[in-house]
């Protein structure tokens, strides 16, 4: 087992109703005049940005509100959120909504305090901010797991990219949790996070040959298993409030490091897809789903016994040597994702998603120029792909 600090600070509030307590929790962060940052109109038809707003007036705290937070979320909505914080003196930002809230809330948080573009903290040009304003969550979809993380994704409109931040000062310090919330998502919505949630955990499964542990491994087959087995519940029976709670405190779970550290993971298909995303705006899991498989296959070579430890752990796959294990488990999780409505194919994502993806070479190696930093970086663990990896594994991914 490799040496670690761990560290999940994030107090949560899970449950029905648990939305009616953020007043109080904002109240004991030191919240008095808060942001209340949220996305699509269904947050204020649902009442749920109400429900808030009054649990904050009831605690004597001031409000404002900003909404229009969009998939993949845009740098230029976190410029507006920081001007209106430092405008109105905003001493707490509120994410009522799903990852993509979330994350750009967190930036939101960093930029108000920053003296430099909060840009530059994602693009690398600088090391995070450490003086953030407090982060709180309502969780309105699991998928991200931003709500008790550390990591904020955000998209830059201006060359279309993406691109990630971690920094633990703006880890949320509470999140409420209520699955109920969730209850009137569309499928390819629920589905799409039931896939992040399982990605989250595989990319940290994924680590370098040997920097492994047993009790982690088991946790993390677990969850995926639980995740699964909620899935297929939901495929029957999407009003089912108890699958919809277990796929929810998954999400939570699978990316606040509890399934192994995220410096040791992989990570390889996350980055590819943030680029496939960042240049389509297709959902975030989706992409990955239709990602994964080529990349498994890609790279399944260079530590086959990981591989067929999934398979035995999470698909009880067993009796066959190592590789065929292996293999049966890389067609098993693509059924899985087949199964729940997930493409595995990029091209895939044009009839499902609806969205026109331009395929060719230029496009290939523009991808792969942004995911490489211009052949400055490598990605994964499991190995190490160079740009002509990444794209051998977007072609094999069409």
């Amino acid at each position: 087992m490799t040496d670690f600090i761990y560290s999940a600070p994030t107090k949560v509030v899970f449950g029905r109703g648990a939305e009616e307590h953020v007043g109080e929790l904002a109240r004991e962060n030191g919240g008095t005049n808060v942001l209340v940052h949220f996305g699509g109109k269904s947050a204020l038809a649902s009442g749920l940005v109400g429900r808030i707003c009054r649990s904050l007036e009831n605690a004597g705290i001031k409000f404002e509100t900003l909404g229009g937070v969009v998939p993949n979320p845009r740098l230029s909505k976190v410029e507006d959120g920081i001007a209106i914080c430092r405008e109105k003196e905003i001493d707490m930002v509120i994410a009522a909504g799903g990852g993509s809230v979330i994350d750009s809330a967190k930036a939101i948080a960093m930029g108000t305090r920053a003296d430099r573009p909060v840009w530059d903290f994602y693009s690398g040009k600088a090391e995070p901010n450490r003086d953030c304003l407090p982060v709180g969550a309502v969780l309105t979809l699991a998928a991200a797991g931003s709500e008790m993380s550390s990591s904020s994704v955000i998209t830059n409109e201006d060359g279309d990219i993406k691109r990630g931040c971690n920094n633990e000062s703006y880890r949320p310090k509470f999140a409420v949790l209520n699955p109920e919330l969730t209850m009137t998502l569309p499928s390819w919505q629920t589905f799409s996070g039931i896939a992040d949630i399982i990605m989250h955990t595989m990319e940290r499964f994924f680590t370098k040959s040997g920097d492994h542990s047993m009790l982690t491994d088991s946790i993390a087959f677990s969850l995926i298993r639980t995740v699964i087995a909620s899935a297929r519940i939901l495929l029957k029976n999407p009003g089912d409030y108890d699958a919809r709670a277990e796929i929810m405190w998954a999400g939570s779970l699978s990316h606040n490091d509890l399934t192994g550290m995220r410096s040791n993971g992989d990570w390889a298909t996350h980055q590819l897809e943030h680029e496939l995303s960042g240049m389509f705006d297709v959902t975030h899991g989706a992409g990955l789903t239709a990602i994964w498989p080529a990349w498994a296959r890609y790279v399944f070579t260079s530590d086959i016994s990981r591989f067929a430890e999934l398979a035995g752990g999470v698909f009880g796959i067993s009796g066959a040597g190592d590789r065929e294990n292996a293999v049966s488990g890389i067609e098993a999780m693509e059924s899985f994702f087949a199964e729940i409505g997930m493409p595995t194919r990029i091209r895939d994502l044009s009839r499902q998603e609806g969205v026109s993806l331009k395929w060719g070479d230029y496009v290939v190696a523009e991808l792969a120029r942004k995911a490489s930093f211009d052949g400055k970086r490598t990605l994964g663990a499991v190995r190490k792909l160079e740009r002509a990896d990444m794209e051998n594994i977007y072609r094999k991914a069409w």
